[in-house]
């Protein structure tokens, strides 16, 4: 049986851990009925404020709002600089194996990863070859899924440098708890987040086209139909940039222009949230009506920067994750200091013949999946899941790794039947720019259904402020 971690209590007392205690004081001396009102509260002014996603394939296709969790996951400071050196370390190596992917390739030279994990890869793109990027930063926004499993040892779960989100939700679970309940603020010592847009743009500023000085910056959003539009619309809003789609740029003379009322203006920067596939129809999808035409052009040209680069999934795949350890030791000569699960990777016939053997204990993943879906967690199926997704792994074993089930850490939650624990994540941004930076704090993901550990909001997962305390 799975022995779980918890956040807030020690190995399974009633003795709450030394940063949990000033808030486990206040907490025991609130009524149910309070927490109750609050939470109503809560749910009133996110669905007034319009924070909502939606999921694909919903027949209702209706918004819906994120559940929100009142009761925050707290880190320590000294558990933050640990973890913030390890995220630190991580993106610097994804970085440079990136750019090493589109041009010398010598960590394949050398034999660290098998040629055709990177050139047979979906999400390598051939079209960046020898494309020089500014300062040779690819992931300028990168979203780390962190774990806490065992005796409550970090480990990365997943990297992601494609079109990370979730950060909207980061600042608003703040906000939120702010305004519900201030006088925690006033006796926790609680590190702020509210500067993160201000940092993400001075981030984006930093990696303009060599030779501007005053970079015109805005985010290209697929539009209002898309899951995460609350969040572009709220990032360009924190930051004062413009929000465009595709329809209101072009390209003359490979320099990309935004439509004004005014005439067109030169943009410098796009953080763009759409995936490669969509961005330029006459590079990638043929049928994108998403894209700007000629954006690839004036992208290899050296005349607009896009955050996140055209190519980053190469390394965000879950069949390249197992060989992070090993970039590190590449490129940085460093052991790693977060740890990566345990991987299977089902394309060696060893670990595939493992993985068959053993479905009904591990969680098996597309390489190209996200989100939650086309995944198996063998202890939580039933006998015919199991028996169906075997026939998809001997279909297309390349397609998939195979992890042990992990005793993800639980924290209190606040649930129908009063407070109970949840198993939770935390997914952290990281800013790469002329420095790497990150907020002290990130997404805290929380699995509302008893026994879960899928924390995915399409899933239905909740989120939790996250509190780092400072010393």
């Amino acid at each position: 049986m799975l022995k779980f971690f918890d956040e807030m209590y020690q190995d399974g007392t009633d003795t709450v851990r030394q940063h949990y205690q000033e808030f486990a004081k206040w907490l025991a001396v609130q009524a149910p009925e309070t927490m109750a009102q609050k939470r109503t509260e809560m749910d009133l002014m996110f669905r007034r404020v319009g924070i909502t996603f939606a999921v694909y394939g919903d027949d209702a296709g209706t918004e819906r709002l994120i559940p929100f969790d009142i009761i925050p996951r707290i880190i320590s400071a000294m558990e933050w600089q640990q973890l913030k050196a390890g995220l630190i370390q991580r993106v610097q190596a994804l970085n440079m194996f990136i750019h090493d992917i589109y041009h010398e390739q010598n960590i394949v030279k050398a034999g660290v990863i098998p040629a055709e994990q990177i050139l047979k890869n979906g999400q390598y793109r051939p079209e960046m070859q020898g494309v020089d990027v500014a300062a040779n930063i690819y992931a300028h926004i990168a979203g780390i899924d962190i774990v806490r499993a065992g005796a409550g040892e970090f480990y990365v779960l997943e990297d992601n440098l494609r079109v990370p989100s979730g950060v909207s939700y980061m600042l608003e679970d703040r906000k939120m708890m702010m305004r519900l309940f201030p006088e925690l603020f006033n006796k926790n010592k609680i590190a702020p987040v509210a500067h993160f847009p201000d940092l993400l743009l001075d981030n984006l500023r930093s990696v303009a086209p060599l030779g501007i000085v005053d970079p015109t910056v805005v985010l290209m959003t697929p539009g209002m139909y898309n899951s995460a539009y609350f969040e572009h619309t709220f990032l360009a809003q924190q930051m004062g940039i413009e929000l465009v789609e595709g329809k209101d740029l072009f390209v003359d003379q490979d320099v990309v222009y935004m439509r004004t009322t005014r005439g067109p203006k030169r943009v410098d920067v796009i953080y763009r949230r759409i995936d490669d596939d969509y961005l330029d129809p006459l590079a990638f999808r043929a049928d994108s009506g998403l894209g700007v035409p000629g954006l690839l052009s004036a992208y290899r040209a050296g005349n607009v920067t896009l955050t996140n680069a055209i190519g980053t999934g190469v390394a965000d795949d879950k069949s390249i994750y197992p060989f992070v350890p090993d970039m590190i030791a590449f490129y940085l000569s460093e052991q790693p200091i977060l740890k990566n699960v345990l991987t299977y990777q089902c394309r060696k016939k060893e670990d595939l013949d493992y993985t068959l053997a053993n479905l009904s204990d591990l969680v098996v993943k597309q390489v190209h999946g996200a989100g939650g879906y086309g995944m198996l967690v063998g202890p939580a199926a039933n006998k015919q899941e199991i028996e169906d997704f075997r026939q998809q792994l001997l279909a297309n074993p390349e397609g998939y790794i195979a992890q042990p089930t992990l005793a993800l850490s639980t924290c209190p939650t606040f649930v129908e039947s009063g407070i109970a624990p949840r198993h939770i994540d935390l997914r952290p941004y990281v800013l790469s720019g002329k420095t790497i930076s990150l907020v002290p704090g990130g997404l805290t993901r929380v699995a509302l259904k008893e026994g879960s550990l899928v924390v995915n909001s399409s899933q239905g997962g909740g989120t939790k402020d996250t509190w780092i305390l400072e010393v």
